[in-house]
């Protein structure tokens, strides 16, 4: 024990000894940078034209397959889809084992595989190497391709379409490629419900049969495994995968740059938030000489919390919860420069005006030079970090072949990163960020952002969510000459079960549930009374995601387990909302009737409750469709339909409210009037 304590005691002193040595004044100087080492693939060629690269790693006891089918980009034109249907059914069994079978024998494995309609993906422990390469060969020569899973796809793409049709975020996506690269280019078409509906099971097969073959087929193998072996392997499990007729199409050319610099707008009257896109088409190859300094060019400019427009319109301006910008690179000359935000709709221009600032300032103003040194030092931290992951080598060695780079590519990488200068990054920045001829893709509430957008000067082109060229959106609707706030309320009112009805509740108790995700459901529980309390929780997975309790004397909100009391303002306002019917509350006066906007495509009356709240109430039915609160961080939106009758009165049974770019859908389970609630629930 005595000798344990004095070995104790001298390493004590040595650590002392050790920290009165260090100048704690001077920066520590950096370790020696990292040495970048690509192991070069071993490769071998089938004789069905299917090329494979192997790259020995025995660190771990894992391998990795990726498959690609590297066709040249497709057009499906009248009917787009077909190729993510395609997709969708690939790598969900064999002709000789069923979907069931083939995806528990996967799990049971520890393994992973996953197909799309060009190549596929599989890993697993080197143990399994050679069944979970024959069950990707499998499912690549011989795949599962039955109607019913057909139909069972082309339904759920169906429906994701309907998710789509009113997201600012896949609107902006569709009209900005169409916009850019023209709706008859590969990379500009779309798919729509009338192209799924023109697909039949007989176009997925053939589609299947023309394009996935091994004629331009390459299959990366990466991790614990011998040359010799998985060479033998992969002839044993591909060899026999038909070759097909060579498909020789001419890419087209993507449309030209705007003829100046443009908004594009797409009104969406129901939008939160307007969602930006600021892009110019760009001939970029991997291949380039301009190549590395472009990367860092667009890192200093939007690639991430460091960038110009990150720091602008979020950490300066608080526009937006982040900005970004991408440059991108295409072999077929056909990619993009794309800077991005979601902003509030009340700085929509402002946050336009401020983003083409910082685009000019990196062609203008030379980058700051310890900028320039950050910027590098975090893409190459980046760099080092993804060389962890077999799937980035499995793409540096296909990046290779396919784009006809230099066997050093990667060798000499991160050298060519640092030498990138200052001037590099203002030659490139001016060579492919062309202000003068970009589009200003702005997608959002119209009745709400175009007014100020106007006052930009930049020039205004309408379209509509397909990218169709259209006329600018009409927002003013005549209001009736006699019509007034009162009649509006009273009007829902007597819609609802009449005031004396409405006087007899005491209470309303409501469970409704939303998917959250695919097989998980949020709930939501609230509970409102005639003394104005009021106790909301919504869960997920059996956790508490947030809780407001509003009682008689005072409320709270509870997120991730951290309670807020609420300020007397707060409490006031939320008692204002807390009875059961509030439009009985709003006669008292307070509220005002605006004018008719269009909600889902109906005319509804808007009646400002307060800054915060606007109600919307349709014109023809005089039901409550719409409600939003507006607050420093953004909009919330929440809809209002499927009315049923319960103990007299009517009650919308699908609430459906925005979080983000998000929408949940709300079902009520069961609603009750007059019981199941007691003042302990607003403890």
């Amino acid at each position: 024990m005595k000798n344990k304590i004095v070995a104790f005691f001298a390493l004590f002193i040595m650590t002392i000894g050790a920290s009165a040595q260090i100048d704690r004044s001077k920066q520590p100087e950096a370790g020696p940078e990292p040495e970048i080492t690509i192991a070069k693939p071993q490769e071998f060629e089938l004789k069905n034209g299917l090329k494979v690269l192997v790259v020995e790693n025995h660190k771990l006891p894992r391998v990795s397959y990726s498959l690609r089918i590297d066709n040249q980009p497709i057009s499906t034109g009248k009917k787009a889809g077909v190729e993510s249907i395609l997709g969708s059914m690939l790598g969900n069994g064999t002709t000789t084992i069923s979907k069931d079978e083939f995806n528990e024998e996967i799990d049971f494995l520890g393994a992973r595989l996953n197909f799309g309609f060009s190549g596929g993906f599989a890993t697993s422990l080197t143990k399994y190497s050679d069944r979970i390469l024959e069950l990707l060969a499998g499912a690549a020569i011989n795949p599962l391709l039955t109607e019913e899973e057909f139909e069972k796809e082309k339904t759920i793409l169906l429906e994701s379409l309907k998710t789509d049709a009113k997201n600012p975020d896949a609107i902006a996506s569709r009209v900005g490629a169409a916009l850019s690269y023209g709706v008859n280019h590969p990379y500009g078409e779309f798919t729509t419900e009338e192209t799924i509906n023109n697909v039949t099971f007989g176009d997925v097969v053939a589609f299947y049969e023309k394009y996935f073959n091994p004629n331009n087929a390459y299959l990366v193998v990466i991790g614990d495994v011998e040359f010799k072996d998985v060479k033998k392997q992969i002839k044993q499990h591909f060899g026999e995968w038909t070759k097909s007729v060579d498909v020789n199409s001419t890419v087209p050319k993507p449309n030209p740059n705007a003829q100046y610099t443009q908004i594009n707008f797409v009104d969406v009257p129901d939008a939160t938030q307007s969602n930006i896109s600021i892009t110019n088409n760009v001939n970029l190859k991997m291949s380039d000489e301009d190549y590395h300094a472009a990367l860092i060019t667009n890192n200093i400019l939007g690639g991430g919390g460091e960038g110009y427009l990150f720091k602008n319109l979020r950490e300066d301006k608080g526009y937006t919860y982040g900005a970004y910008s991408s440059l991108g690179t295409d072999r077929y000359g056909a990619s993009r420069f794309n800077a991005t935000a979601k902003v509030r709709n009340m700085v929509t221009d402002s946050a336009v005006v401020e983003a083409l600032k910082e685009i000019n300032r990196i062609k203008t103003e030379p980058v700051d030079p310890q900028t320039l040194k950050d910027a590098k030092a975090k893409y190459i931290g980046n760099f080092v970090m993804a060389l962890e992951r077999p799937q980035t080598i499995a793409n540096y060695a296909l990046n290779i072949k396919l784009n006809d780079l230099p066997e050093d590519f990667y060798s000499t990488y991160l050298q060519k990163i640092k030498d990138v200068s200052v001037e590099d990054v203002q030659r490139v920045a001016n060579k492919y960020l062309k202000t003068e001829n970009m589009r200003v893709i702005v997608v959002g509430n119209g009745s709400e952002v175009l007014e100020n957008l106007e006052k930009t000067g930049i020039p205004i082109k309408y379209y509509d969510k397909f990218a169709n060229a259209t006329d600018k959106p009409v927002f003013e609707i005549p209001m009736p000459a006699d019509m007034d706030v009162a009649k509006v309320l009273n009007t829902y009112i007597e819609k609802i079960g009449g005031k004396e009805r409405l006087a007899n509740v005491n209470s309303v108790k409501m469970t409704a549930e939303a998917e959250l995700q695919p097989g998980v459901m949020m709930n939501l529980e609230m509970k409102r009374t005639s003394k104005n309390q009021f106790a909301q929780e919504v869960t997920a997975m059996g956790q508490s995601v947030m809780k407001t309790v509003v009682g008689v004397d005072g409320g709270y909100m509870v997120m991730q387990g951290q309670r807020k009391d609420m300020t007397e303002d707060e409490l006031k306002e939320a008692k204002a909302e807390s009875s059961p019917f509030p439009e009985v509350n709003y006669l008292n006066g307070g509220v005002t009737l605006e004018k008719i906007e269009k909600v889902d495509g109906e005319n509804a009356y808007k009646v400002k409750v307060d800054e915060e709240t606007s109600v919307y109430y349709s014109v023809e039915t005089g039901l409550k469709i719409k409600e939003v609160k507006t607050s420093a961080m953004g909009s919330q939106s929440t809809f209002y339909g499927d009315y049923r009758e319960v103990a007299g009165i009517m009650f919308p049974f699908k609430i459906s409210q925005t979080m983000g770019p998000r929408k949940f859908d709300f079902i009520v389970k069961d609603l009750k009037v007059n019981e199941g609630v007691t003042d302990a629930d607003f403890d």
